[in-house]
């Protein structure tokens, strides 16, 4: 059975939009993280060496949404799952986007994907 890390609501602010005023005004997004891995290894030996880094791959997360300034939430979302996918050990990512604000009726829009390690090998390899 597979074991999952979650980041939940991890809160920054970057340029995102293709209007005007997005463009200059960083915005408020959210991401979520689910990481498939196995963390028998990390149990067993009680070493980060032997885990997922969720604290170093919150770091890249915060260093890539907030140097950025992407038009899309999509593109954003696939930048994300490229980091969390680059550690060898995460089998399957699912990247939540919210950016709250962005239609006049709703709290919230947000673009959730999902990718395993097999469409980013085909990917790099293209």
């Amino acid at each position: 059975m597979p074991d999952f890390i979650d980041i939940t609501d991890l809160h920054m602010r970057t340029i995102i939009g293709i209007n005007p005023d997005e463009r200059v005004n960083k915005q408020d997004v959210y991401v979520n993280v689910t990481l498939e891995t196995d963390c028998r290894p990390a149990a067993a030996s009680d070493d980060i060496n032997d885990a997922v880094n969720y604290r170093d791959l919150c770091k890249d997360i915060i260093d890539l949404v907030e140097g950025s300034s992407f038009l899309l939430v999509e593109r954003l979302a696939e930048e994300i799952a490229k980091i969390c996918l680059a550690d060898e050990r995460v089998q399957w990512v699912r990247v939540k986007v919210d950016k709250p604000g962005a239609l006049r009726f709703a709290q919230s829009v947000g673009v959730t994907i999902e990718r395993c390690r097999d469409d980013f090998h085909a990917q790099w390899s293209s």
